[in-house]
C-alpha cells in the first residue's frame, strides 16, 4: 500500500515477449506432518500453542512446516524461491506461460495461481492514484499505571481506554505484532526508551529484503510512527493505547514500490507473528493498485476472499489473532473503498474520525464487495498525536486510527478470560459503538467504547455488582453503596493519578478541585471503574 506519504511515478517497460508474471504454485500435501504433530513446539512456541488451547482452536495441517523437498525441486526447474507460506502451503515465483504449464504438471503440485487480474494491463476504469496513508503535521494484571497522558489524552478518552488503564490492564501479558513498513528511531529515540529498558521490543525481522535490518534510517518512518500511537512514551508529555505491551515488528511494505510480492511479505510476517504467540496484529497498509497494472483490483475483487493478503489475513484470525487493519485514506477519491485486507469479514477494520467525532473525509468507504459492513468501527485519526525518535508530533490518516485501536484491544485482552473467542470480542465492540444498531459506511457501527466493551464482557460470570454514587456531581462528600461488602476506594484524576485511597463509604472530597474523577471501588471478587464530578 504506497498509501504512505506521497505516491511516487514508476516507469518501466514490458518485456512484449515471454514476459513473466507472479504466480503462487499450491502443493498437494505435507508428507512429514507427522512429526510436527508429534511435536508442535518445533514449529510453534508455548505461547502460540496455549493460544490455540484456550480458544478451543485445535492444529491442523496449516500450522505444520512447508515441505522443503518441494521447494528444492522448484528450484530446480530453474526458479528463484524468495517467499513462501505454509498456511497456502506453497511458494512464489516469476514464470511464463509456458513454464506455469510446467508447474502445474509435477506430480507434488496441486494447481497455479496467478497473482494477475488485468492480463492487458493499462489503466482500467475505476483506477485512480493512490493516496497519502498518512501525512505528517507537526489473566494478567499490572501494578496500576499512574500516567500523565500529556497532549495524548483527548485520543485516549474519545474511545473510553484510560479507564481501562485505571483499572489496571495496560496491555501487560498481550503480544502486538506491528507488521508495516520499517522502524527508524524505535532502537534509539527516548519516545521508545521505557520499551527498551523494559524489554518490551521481542524482536523483529525485515521480510522485504530477508534481513533482520528493521532500523535502518533509509527505511519509511510510518512503521514507527504506527507504533508509537501504540506504546511510545514520553513522560508528563505522551501515553500510547497499550503502553505495557510486548510487541514484535515486522517490515512488509517498500514504501518506494508496489509489487505484489508485499502482499506475501505480510502473510509470511503474520505466520512468523503466529509462532511467536502473538495476541494482536496491527497493520496500516492495504492494496489495490500496484506499479504493473496486470496485478491492480477492482472493487468487485473487494470481497475479502479474492486477493492472497485477505485470505493470509482470515488464516491469521483463525489462528486466534485479533488482525486489525486501517480502512484506508480513499474518502475523497474516485475509488473511496476500502482496500484489501480491510475489505475480510474477519479482520477488525477500523476507520477514522476527527477529535469531535465526526469522519474524515479522506477516511474510506465500505460496505466490501460482497455487503459486509466496513469499517467496523472508527477512532480518531486526523491530527492524532504519536511520537517519533525523541518526541510528540502529531499526523492524519487510517494509519493512526488503527493502532490506536490495536491498543485498545489489546488492553480488552488482558482484561477478560483467555477463553473468550475473538470473534465475540469483535462482536461486543460493535454493539458498543456509538452508531449501534445503526451504521453508516464511512464510520461502521461508530466510535469504539473500549471501557463499555469490558463491562458487558464478563470475566467470571459473576453478576456486576450495583454501585450507587451520590451525590454525584458532589461538593463536599459522596457516599458509595454496593451490594457487598468495599474493601477500599481508590480516587484517580483525568490524567489517571492516584489522588487518594479510602476504605470507608463515605468520602470527604472538599479538597478536591472542580472536575471529573475516577473511583476504582475494590469488592472481595471484583474492581469496579466509576466516575463522579466535583462542582
Amino acid at each position: 500500500m504506497r498509501k504512505i506519504f506521497t505516491i511516487l511515478s514508476v516507469s518501466f517497460s514490458l518485456i512484449a515477449t515471454a514476459q513473466t508474471e507472479l504466480v503462487f504454485v499450491f502443493f498437494k500435501d505435507k508428507p512429514n506432518k507427522a512429526a510436527f504433530y508429534s511435536n508442535p513446539l518445533s514449529e510453534l512456541s508455548q505461547k502460540s500453542l496455549d493460544r490455540r488451547t484456550n480458544l478451543g482452536i485445535t492444529l491442523s495441517d496449516q500450522d505444520a512446516p512447508i515441505e522443503p523437498t518441494y521447494i528444492t525441486n522448484i528450484q530446480n526447474l530453474g526458479f528463484t524461491v524468495d517467499d513462501y507460506s505454509k498456511w497456502l502451503n506453497g511458494v512464489a515465483v516469476n514464470a511464463t506461460p509456458a513454464q506455469i504449464q510446467t508447474l502445474s504438471q509435477q506430480s507434488y503440485v496441486d494447481h497455479v495461481e496467478s497473482f494477475v487480474r488485468n492480463p492487458n494491463g493499462g489503466k482500467r476504469k475505476d483506477k485512480i492514484e493512490k493516496f497519502k496513508e498518512f501525512s505528517q503535521e507537526s489473566a494478567n494484571r499490572n501494578a496500576l499505571a499512574t500516567f500523565n497522558y500529556g497532549v495524548g489524552l483527548a485520543q485516549i478518552d474519545q474511545v473510553n481506554i484510560r479507564a481501562l488503564h485505571v483499572a489496571g490492564f495496560t496491555g501487560t501479558g498481550m503480544t502486538i505484532a506491528v507488521i508495516d513498513t520499517g522502524f527508524p528511531s524505535v532502537n534509539t529515540g527516548s519516545a521508545f526508551k521505557r520499551l527498551r529498558d523494559n524489554g518490551k521490543i521481542k524482536g523483529g525481522y525485515n521480510f522485504i529484503n530477508k534481513t533482520d535490518d528493521i532500523y535502518n534510517q533509509s527505511l519509511n518512518s510510518h512503521g514507527t510512527v504506527c507504533l508509537g500511537t501504540i506504546g511510545g512514551y514520553l513522560d508528563n508529555q505522551f501515553v500510547g493505547t497499550a503502553p505495557d505491551a510486548d510487541f514484535y515488528l515486522y517490515a512488509s511494505e517498500n514504501a518506494g514500490i508496489e509489487i505484489p510480492e508485499e502482499q506475501l511479505y505480510w502473510i509470511e510476517a503474520a505466520e512468523e507473528a503466529d509462532r511467536k504467540g502473538v495476541d494482536v496484529i496491527s497493520t496500516s497498509l492495504g492494496y489495490n493498485e500496484f506499479d504493473d497494472s496486470r496485478y491492480d483490483y477492482v472493487y468487485a475483487d473487494m470481497n475479502g476472499k479474492t486477493s492472497f493478503i485477505a485470505r493470509g489475513a482470515q488464516l491469521a484470525t483463525e489462528k486466534g489473532i485479533f488482525v486489525t487493519f486501517a480502512a484506508g485514506n480513499d474518502g475523497n477519491n474516485p475509488w473511496h473503498f476500502v482496500a484489501t485486507p480491510a475489505d475480510n469479514e474477519k479482520v477488525f477494520t477500523i476507520g477514522s474520525v476527527t477529535a469531535q467525532g465526526n469522519s474524515s473525509s479522506f477516511s474510506s468507504y465500505g460496505p466490501n464487495a460482497d455487503g459486509v459492513v466496513k469499517p467496523d468501527g472508527v477512532t480518531r485519526g486526523s491530527e492524532t498525536f504519536t511520537v517519533y525518535n525523541n518526541q510528540v508530533t502529531q499526523a492524519s490518516g487510517t494509519s493512526l486510527a488503527n493502532p490506536l485501536a490495536a491498543g485498545g484491544v489489546a488492553c480488552l485482552l488482558q482484561s477478560v478470560s483467555k477463553n473468550i473467542s475473538r470473534e465475540d470480542i469483535k462482536t461486543r465492540l460493535r454493539q458498543n459503538a456509538s452508531l449501534y444498531p445503526n451504521y453508516n459506511d464511512q464510520k461502521g457501527y461508530g466510535i469504539l467504547n473500549f471501557y463499555k466493551t469490558y463491562q458487558t464482557l464478563s470475566v467470571t460470570d459473576v453478576k456486576k455488582t450495583q454501585v450507587k454514587i451520590y451525590p454525584n456531581p458532589a461538593k463536599n462528600f459522596i457516599n458509595i453503596s454496593t451490594e457487598k461488602p468495599i474493601q477500599s476506594i481508590e480516587i484517580y484524576d483525568v490524567l489517571g493519578r492516584l489522588i487518594k485511597t479510602e476504605t470507608k463509604n463515605n468520602i470527604n472530597v472538599s479538597q478536591l478541585a472542580k472536575g471529573n474523577y475516577f473511583l476504582k471501588i475494590k469488592t472481595r471478587d471484583q474492581e469496579l471503574i466509576e466516575k463522579f464530578i466535583k462542582e
